[in-house]
């Protein structure tokens, strides 16, 4: 934190324009040494930037920053000049090189960010949304991502807290006198109190499990025999000619993947070779990377021919189902999906199990999707959604589970109140997390080590 660090903060290659980035306690001679004087804050200056031969690099816009109003919360300075990758790195040399001696080094991936979170400009569920803001696969993901960046989700959790120390404030008081302990559960109502928190950690919940998939997006695997119409699925899926399509079966010898989006969420779906007993080797390893794939899914597409149900199942099929049984994870989703309906002259229709579609023609996507959605647990951009993630996912349910522990010493009358005190601290405790309050070293490197340099 005592070092002054730069980086380029634009992506790498060609652009309009690029900027590098510099902060900490020697911002300001850097300042000094390239713009030759101490500018306006916040105010765009059009200068030359030289090189320590004095030598013109470009000329670009220059802007000043004094902590703690800038983005880390120390002494920002920003170059902006021509997007060229050769032109950022000499300026970006011209940078370090410009104070000698000095703490001055190439940032780290994500130290702007890093030292704006410990500067208290940002809480770490904020900082982490400006990477999923950066990496935003969707509309609905960037929003989602801007909501959380400007503290939906942190409030929420916050608020969360809050009622949590009120609750835990009664409890600590009330262990100094244990004569009382018996009447406090329903004098303070203790109960109720922690009824409605528990409530409003369900809500926070079912909300996360929203943007952790926008975030996550679904893996999807189409699984089935030879020759069924996977390869066919996702080319109708995707919009475009993605795997190969024949008439002979075992045309797909490996895994096929393709992104794509449903209604702003992410899906990655995942086309493999048929499931059957072959003699080629190259088919058997494809078959093998396929259940690979299926061990990794997060919704599984049984895919078969209409023509051959729902009444006779052929050999082939059959055994492409013994097959994808004994390999499926327990508890992954399965959805039985029958194509080739315009063979048959079916029309397309879904049940809770079913759904029938013609790859070919189009008719029944719309209600795969719509399948597809439900099976994630999908309940539609709502207002106000945020970009959550496994981390946050994970810390929500240690402190549902501690609640619930909480809820049980609650019940019982003549259970002592030091248990209940200790389940309310360690469910605070969880929350904390997910905004940095409570959290280890190793977490925040973690965290910021996954971002790019320059942010």
């Amino acid at each position: 934190m005592n070092d002054t660090i730069a980086a380029i903060a634009t992506a790498p290659g060609r652009g309009g324009i690029g900027v590098v980035r510099v902060s900490g306690p020697m911002a300001s001679q850097v300042m000094l040494a390239l713009c030759g004087r101490v500018l306006e804050p916040r105010k765009a200056h059009l200068l030359p930037f030289a090189d320590a031969q004095d030598e013109p690099i470009d000329t670009g816009l220059a802007l000043w920053f004094p902590g703690p109003h800038s983005y880390t919360g120390e002494d920002v300075l920003e170059l902006q000049g021509h997007g060229g990758p050769v032109v950022m790195q000499m300026l970006l040399e011209r940078v370090l090189g410009s104070v000698p001696g000095a703490a001055l080094r190439l940032a780290r991936p994500g130290e702007f960010t890093e030292r704006a979170f410990l500067n208290d400009k940002l809480d770490l569920a904020q900082a982490e949304a400006v990477a999923d803001l950066i990496d935003a696969s969707s509309a609905q993901a960037a929003r989602s991502a801007s909501r959380s960046l400007a503290g939906v989700f942190s409030q929420q959790v916050h608020a969360l807290v809050e009622q949590l120390i009120e609750l835990r404030m009664l409890v600590e008081a009330t262990l100094d006198f244990p004569e009382e302990e018996i009447d406090f559960l329903e004098r303070s109502d203790a109960r109720g109190r922690l009824a409605r928190v528990r409530e409003s950690l369900e809500a926070l919940m079912a909300q996360a499990r929203q943007g952790a998939l926008l975030r996550e997006g679904l893996h999807v695997v189409l699984a089935g025999a030879p020759n069924v119409g996977k390869s066919s699925l996702l080319n109708a899926l995707a919009g475009a000619e993605v795997a190969i399509v024949t008439p002979v079966a075992g045309t797909t010898r490996d895994r096929i993947e393709q992104a794509i989006q449903i209604d702003g969420v992410p899906l990655v779906v995942v086309d493999t070779a048929g499931l059957r007993d072959t003699a080629d080797e190259v088919e058997r390893i494809g078959i093998e990377r396929t259940l690979q794939a299926v061990a990794r899914a997060d919704v599984v597409i049984r895919l078969g021919e209409a023509v051959s149900a729902p009444a006779a199942v052929d050999a082939q099929a059959s055994e492409a189902d013994a097959v994808l049984a004994a390999h499926l994870p327990s508890g992954t989703p399965v959805l039985q999906v029958w194509n080739k309906i315009d063979l048959v002259d079916q029309e397309p229709r879904a049940t809770d199990d079913d759904v029938w579609v013609s790859a070919r023609t189009g008719a029944g996507l719309d209600a795969l999707r719509a399948a597809l959605l439900r099976l994630a647990g999908w309940q539609g951009a709502g207002e106000g959604l945020f970009m959550a993630r496994e981390r946050h996912l994970q810390a929500l349910r240690e402190a549902r589970d501690y609640l619930a522990a909480a809820h049980g010493h609650a019940q019982r009358r003549d259970e002592v109140l030091d248990l209940f005190a200790e389940e309310l601290r360690l469910a605070q405790e969880a929350l904390n997390r997910i905004t940095g309050e409570f959290g280890s070293d190793d977490l925040l490197g973690v965290i910021f080590g996954r971002f790019c340099i320059g942010k």
